[in-house]
């Protein structure tokens, strides 16, 4: 004699109707919850090395910098794009260390924001070298470029806080 199978097409019992949930939600989450886009039923659970307290694979903000390796990145930022790296330094470090110290934040940006100027005046000079006066504006903007680098990295690392006397500021 054979024992009967179970019918898979049957209603089963909803586990979490003990519970107190409304069937076909998870339980342990309040009624009516969204679970996060992509998030398994159940199946989230926080890493072994997670913080306590931070939600699961979220990691927690960086720490401040110290002051004196605020003050040094701060310096690399304006001094940087005199060796040709252009706008591309002040970038990296403002996007890398952006909430860890406002006086880094704020040269970083200063920074960025010159050489973003500097480049459309860079620009301008080679469209209008076509008539000769582009080669003088492009040594020009060289020459601010250099002064006010150095003068400003000289006023960081004085712990001042520098701001270009000819600067657009597209990065706030």
């Amino acid at each position: 004699m054979t024992t009967p199978q179970p019918d898979p097409w049957a209603k089963q019992p909803d586990p979490n109707a003990a519970a107190g949930q409304p069937a076909g939600e998870p339980a342990g989450q309040p009624s009516g919850a969204q679970q996060p886009y992509g998030a398994q039923y159940g199946a989230q659970q926080p890493y072994a090395g997670a913080p306590q307290g931070a939600p699961a694979g979220y990691a927690q903000p960086a720490a401040p910098l110290r002051p004196d390796d605020e003050k040094t990145w701060a310096i690399v930022a304006h001094l940087l794009p005199l060796v040709g790296v252009g706008f591309i330094a002040p970038l990296v470090i403002w996007l890398v260390f952006r909430g860890r110290g406002p006086f880094l934040e704020h040269h970083a940006k200063e920074s960025l924001n010159f050489q973003l100027t500097l480049l459309i005046a860079y620009v301008v000079g080679g469209i209008l070298s076509v008539i000769g006066i582009g080669v003088l504006i492009i040594l020009a903007v060289w020459v601010v470029q250099l002064v006010f680098g150095i003068l400003a990295a000289v006023a960081t690392s004085r712990w001042e806080w520098y701001r270009y006397p000819v600067n657009i500021r597209m990065v706030n």
